[in-house]
């Protein structure tokens, strides 16, 4: 119980010790390229658990029409 109220405890500090981190491991220029990637993980994370699956309409539209 403890070490959760603790990890809980994130204050303005910490933030910016861990995006000081984050930059001096990767980098200015490829933080945007991985927050990119990331961008598009989500998108085809959300498209997936909603089952829209635009890239079949084409084949399901030639199956409907033979």
């Amino acid at each position: 119980m403890n070490l959760f109220v603790i990890a809980g405890m994130v204050g303005p500090q910490q933030v910016l010790v861990i995006l000081i981190v984050v930059l001096l491991l990767f980098g200015g220029r490829k933080i945007p390229e991985l927050m990119k990637g990331l961008g598009q993980g989500m998108r085809e994370f959300k498209k997936a658990t909603k089952g829209d699956d635009d890239d079949d309409e084409p084949k399901r539209e030639k199956l409907e029409k033979e």
